[in-house]
């Protein structure tokens, strides 16, 4: 599966690592991971990460990312990881290189790159790459390994979500013979600021349900969000999971107004949303998806959609 993308690596002396905006634990841990299975096992090649920094993730080990101008792409490969869309793309210079390739496990929506490999089947791109890793018989380092173990984790809801296989653990496995410290992950998972605490408990009481009950969602103004003093990646992703244990709420959805439109991280533990994210010019997994929309119109819209979905599974 991976010979094309193998070959593109060791056809260029300089490769550049992107992946999607407001990075979570797996774009981060793919890019990172990537990097160092890279640079260890092609030491005379140059290879670059580039994106904007992640505060939620700054924890992991070079997780800072390179000073990378525009001369860097002439005769580079650019490789973008965990990405669905171009317009997610974090720094759209990949377009400035030689050649360009692609590894998700997203939900297909367009063509991105001259060379692709995405197969939903993984719960994570790291999940991907260590795969690729296996195949190609490259070796890990602990960094890459710890990185990618990170994705890993936080992508499949610590295990819990049903993208979890057996394949999963198969290859976690094969992370933890690095022998790098997995306390050291969960340890920053686990803790948050006290304002972050606050915070969520304040979206708690701002959570709202659908006549059925099985839908909930919470609906941040532009004024709202500009109250919190907190970035919006945080006030989106970062809190859509406030809704996500209540008991007979089968589809949950988090709206907030920003200067580039209504994000909506829309989650589900029974139904496919992503044909719904779709439909807004978004996309994602089966039950994890997201979009950007016009207006508050657009977003009460995709809300009687998923509304719908309910509706006709009774």
């Amino acid at each position: 599966m991976f010979e094309k993308i193998k070959e593109c690596i060791e056809s260029y002396n300089t490769i550049i690592i992107h992946r999607h905006k407001n990075p979570d634990g797996d774009a981060l841990g793919s890019q990172i991971g990537l990097k160092n299975i890279l640079r260890a096992n092609y030491p005379e090649k140059r290879i670059l990460c580039v994106g904007e920094s992640s505060t939620r993730f700054g924890f992991m080990d070079d997780s800072v990312m390179d000073d990378v101008s525009d001369k860097d792409y002439e005769d580079a490969l650019a490789i973008i990881l965990d990405t669905s869309a171009k317009a997610l793309i974090s720094d759209d210079r990949y377009t400035l290189a030689h050649m360009t390739a692609r590894l998700d496990h997203h939900i297909f929506c367009e063509k991105i790159a001259e060379v692709e490999v995405t197969d939903t089947s993984f719960e994570s791109c790291c999940g991907l790459i260590t795969a690729m890793a296996v195949e190609c018989g490259w070796e890990l380092t602990p960094i890459a390994a710890k990185s990618l173990y990170t994705g890993m984790v936080t992508d499949s809801g610590r295990f819990r979500y049903d993208s979890t296989t057996s394949k999963t653990f198969m290859l976690a496995s094969h992370l933890l013979d690095e022998s790098f410290d997995i306390g050291d992950i969960y340890r920053n998972l686990y803790v948050d600021d006290f304002s972050f605490i606050k915070l969520r408990a304040q979206f708690v009481l701002k959570i709202q349900f659908t006549d059925n009950a099985k839908v909930a969602y919470i609906y941040t103004t532009y004024e709202e969000a500009q109250k919190y003093g907190v970035d919006s990646f945080t006030l989106s992703r970062g809190m859509v999971n406030v809704m996500g244990e209540i008991r007979g709420v089968e589809i949950w959805v988090n709206f907030t107004e920003t200067d580039d439109g209504v994000l909506c991280e829309l989650r589900s533990s029974v139904h496919n949303i992503n044909p719904i994210a779709k439909k807004y010019g978004g996309g994602g997994h089966a039950k994890a998806s997201g979009a950007t929309l016009a207006d508050k119109n657009a977003a009460m819209q995709m809300l009687n959609d998923l509304i719908k979905i309910t509706e006709e599974s009774v």
